[in-house]
């Protein structure tokens, strides 16, 4: 079985080559590394491309018999992509049109797609479910909301079967310690934090500490980076075994609060870590929870690396073994 992994030198795409690389699968591997890392994939055929370069994709499916697709390449900054929306718009929505279009043309007709929690907007209920109101408060979540719904009209005319992942704060570490979350520029908490552990920063910034939760900060769903890995895995076999298309939310079910990480990546790092309460940013829902009943009934998902303290641990073994991130590509 061979596996396009689009956007695969990424944070997520990396950790899911690694798990399909301890199955024995036959990874092949898209990125155009203006975001990913050479040196975090531990396997697979790299082709150093771009999607929207329809002759260099054309390449990939020419030159390989594809089973299925997963579907990582993205921009994911919300600040960047309210400045620059035509940046997401043009990579994001139409790379997905150029990956469908290629994929139907060479006969690949089952895609794994990396969502995103930022399809809800402001969440009418919590937890937050799949049947929840998709209403978008960013580019960057209305471009991953316009690319599942492309994926369900090349479903209806192509019979292209999606299974699109929505999940919440993706955190931690591959448990090996070799590959680990290296952003430019970093705009996660839990890497931020570390960064002021290992001095690269002055303090973390505490945006509003008068929301609506037990200690007033934002509460947030973290799911370790390796169980969302393993979910991508299972989506694959579930297609391959015939499933129609669907979509589900992936988290712990539990919030922590800005503050609740603080204090533990403070007991993990035994490290001061100094926070500073600044005004509320626009825009930050004071809670974001998943429910993933429906992952857990419909792909045997199974979390098991969700208590924080131990996410915490394994970025920053990460962390501090590299405290400058990866080396820069070649």
């Amino acid at each position: 079985m061979a596996i396009l992994v689009t956007g695969g030198a990424g944070y997520i795409g990396s950790h899911t080559i690694a798990a399909l690389q301890e199955r024995g699968e036959e990874v092949i591997v898209v990125d155009n590394l203006q975001q990913g890392h050479k040196e975090a994939l531990l396997g697979g055929k790299l082709y150093v491309g771009d999607l929207r370069d329809e002759d260099f994709l054309d390449e990939v499916f020419k030159e390989n018999d594809i089973d299925a697709v997963i579907h990582f390449a993205a921009n994911s900054l919300v600040g960047e992509s309210m400045k620059s929306p035509g940046k997401y718009y043009h990579n994001n929505v139409y790379g997905t049109l150029c990956l469908l279009e290629k994929m139907n043309e060479h006969g690949t007709r089952k895609i794994v797609f990396s969502s995103t929690a930022a399809t809800y907007g402001e969440p009418e209920n919590v937890p937050i479910d799949e049947y929840d109101r998709t209403l978008p408060t960013n580019t960057y979540g209305e471009t991953k909301l316009a690319m599942e719904k492309m994926m369900k009209w090349y479903d209806t005319a192509h019979n292209i079967k999606s299974i699109s992942l929505r999940y919440f704060n993706a955190a931690g570490a591959h448990e090996s310690g070799q590959i680990g979350e290296d952003h430019h520029p970093e705009t996660h908490l839990i890497p931020i934090v570390l960064e002021v552990a290992l001095g690269k920063r002055p303090h973390i910034s505490v945006f509003g500490d008068d929301y609506k939760t037990p200690d007033g900060t934002c509460v947030r769903d973290y799911v370790h980076v390796s169980d969302l890995a393993d979910a991508h895995v299972l989506a694959v076999d579930k297609l391959l075994s015939g499933a129609e298309s669907a979509i589900y939310n992936l988290g712990n079910g539990t919030g922590f609060s800005v503050k609740e990480v603080i204090d533990i990546a403070r007991s993990v790092t035994v490290k001061e870590i100094k926070a500073v309460i600044e005004p509320r940013r626009e825009g930050d829902p004071a809670t974001l929870v998943a429910s993933s009943e429906r992952a857990r009934n419909e792909l045997g998902w199974n979390p098991r690396r969700s208590r924080l303290e131990d996410i915490i641990k394994s970025a920053w073994r990460w962390h501090e073994a590299n405290p400058n991130g990866y080396k820069k590509n070649d």
